[in-house]
């Protein structure tokens, strides 16, 4: 049986490294990432070994679900213990990895003095449940790392390897001893520092072209409470998503907000620099490139367009980067994150709204996201509806609430209306006029039915036929509020006040 899990959360302290700290760290790094990959190919190996095998074959055709002695269903245990059977009889298993891992250490005896057997074993862990997703079908690949996407290393407990010391508040790491640094008036920060420990994690990022580097120590128990702004309350609040805005609709309480509002897209900034390490590694690769060639355009195939030659597949290639392109590399990166980190702040706020003035018991379609990504690309990345989704469902777990996805086949809360009948509206169109004479925006429409969908899945018509008088007047309220944003984003003057 798994280990029941327990509550937790992270508290992130900044740490001061010297030149010669950082170089220590930047070999661990370099060590840790050289180990997941072979590890991580390895158990790609493994996992291919075991899907392919007779004996998973037989496992998957066992009973998926069986009732328990109360009548409730609950996983096949008996297969449940022959798919843990096939993966030790082919040592795709943590322990395994652990063990694999360990060796790759010691016979590289560089990885051995960089690493901690802790560290290492870790990524062992960390290659398992990765690769692990593939063969349940919750992933489809898995990436090799590079010295800039590994970003992270950690232990397993708190008293040894990666640790923190309380008493002189330093982040100590074998031989490397770096001081904290704490904000001692901020109450989250002092939260985590009393809290239960469980393990460390130093984190490193690069931040306009600098690298810093934090400590994440995992806590036992929950985040600090104490904050106005992230306090839940215990009602029940009907969500609706789309590409841009996000509609919520309570009892007492509807709002209609965008997402990530004002958020930076650098799109011009960043199309100029990538052009520039265009032009720079053409200039300084020309034997990875095709020629250039001269393609006809257009209905008739009568214009004639130079296409530049693209780069030459099926052969390794060796790459002269200049120090012009790996600045602009530098300062493109730097507008991603700033405009990455922006979207997710502003997400964040946004999901706390949701659950402080809605409540933390959530209705919401089962829509996927990734389906949008498809069809709008730069305004889904710009966005992150998928981001807040993910979080509202997070906070609202960890506050204790209850989040209910319901199926859009059977409610298509946007195409019914108040009398029972469905009629089909093209995306354009903005606001539901309801065949009772009903006037609203769409989205607060259709999140407010949202209320009235049942466990199972079902709307009840009539229910919200009576209860929309008592509403009217908070959806229109908020309607109003969004056509006052969106008029003063529009205005000229707006920008300038």
């Amino acid at each position: 049986m798994p280990k029941k899990k327990s509550l937790t959360f992270i508290v992130e302290y900044p740490i001061i490294v010297n030149s010669q700290q950082e170089r220590e760290l930047e070999a661990k790094f370099n060590s840790g990432f050289r180990l997941l990959n072979a590890v991580q190919s390895e158990a790609l190996v493994r996992m291919e070994l075991v899907r392919n095998s007779e004996a998973w074959a037989e496992a998957k055709k066992l009973t998926r679900k069986i009732k328990d002695k109360n009548g409730e269903l609950i996983s096949n245990p008996e297969r449940v213990k022959a798919f843990e059977a096939v993966k030790k009889q082919y040592r795709f298993t943590d322990f395994d990895l652990q063990a694999y891992a360990t060796i790759v250490a010691k016979n590289s005896v560089w990885i051995w003095d960089n690493l901690d057997s802790q560290s290492i074993q870790k990524i062992g862990t960390r290659v398992f449940n990765s690769v692990n997703k593939i063969l349940l079908g919750k992933a489809k690949k898995v990436r090799f790392k590079n010295n800039r996407s590994f970003s992270s290393m950690e232990g397993k407990q708190i008293a040894t390897g990666i640790r923190v010391d309380r008493k002189t508040e330093t982040f100590v790491w074998g031989n490397i001893k770096c001081r904290l640094i704490i904000d001692w008036l901020d109450p989250c920060e002092k939260h985590g520092w009393d809290s239960k420990w469980k393990y460390a994690r130093i984190v490193r990022r690069e931040l306009n072209g600098k690298t810093r580097w934090w400590v994440q120590i995992i806590c036992d128990g929950i985040p600090y409470q104490g904050r106005p702004n992230t306090q839940t309350k215990d009602a029940t609040v009907s969500i609706d998503l789309n590409i841009s805005n996000v509609a919520y609709v309570s009892k007492d309480k509807a709002g209609l907000k965008p997402f990530a509002d004002k958020v930076p897209t650098f799109e011009k900034e960043i199309k100029t620099l990538q052009r520039k390490q265009d032009r720079s590694r053409r200039t300084n690769n020309p034997d990875n490139f095709h020629p250039d060639d001269v393609v006809l355009k257009g209905k008739k195939k009568g214009r004639k367009v130079k296409r530049k030659g693209q780069i030459k597949r099926g052969e390794k290639l060796d790459w002269n980067h200049s120090i012009n392109y790996e600045k602009a590399g530098q300062k493109r990166r730097e507008l991603e994150r700033r405009k990455t980190a922006y979207a997710k702040s502003q997400n964040r706020a946004l999901a706390n709204e949701v659950l402080r003035n809605g409540g933390k018991h959530i209705n919401l379609e089962n829509v996927s996201v990734k389906g949008w990504q498809k069809r709008y690309g730069k305004a889904i990345s710009a966005k992150s509806p998928g981001f807040f989704q993910s979080e509202l469902i997070r906070k609202a777990a960890s506050a204790g609430g209850v989040v209910h996805k319901y199926s859009t086949q059977k409610t298509a809360c946007s195409q019914t209306h108040l009398d029972g009948k469905r009629v089909k509206k093209t995306l354009s169109e903005r606001v539901h006029h309801d065949n009772t004479g009903v006037v609203m925006q769409r989205d607060l429409f259709s999140a407010y039915l949202g209320l009235y969908v049942n466990q199972e899945g079902y709307l009840s018509v009539e229910d919200a036929r009576q209860g929309y008088p008592g509403s009217e007047p908070i959806l229109s309220a908020a309607w109003t509020e969004f056509q006052q944003r969106s008029s003063s984003k529009a205005s000229p003057s707006s920008g300038l006040s």
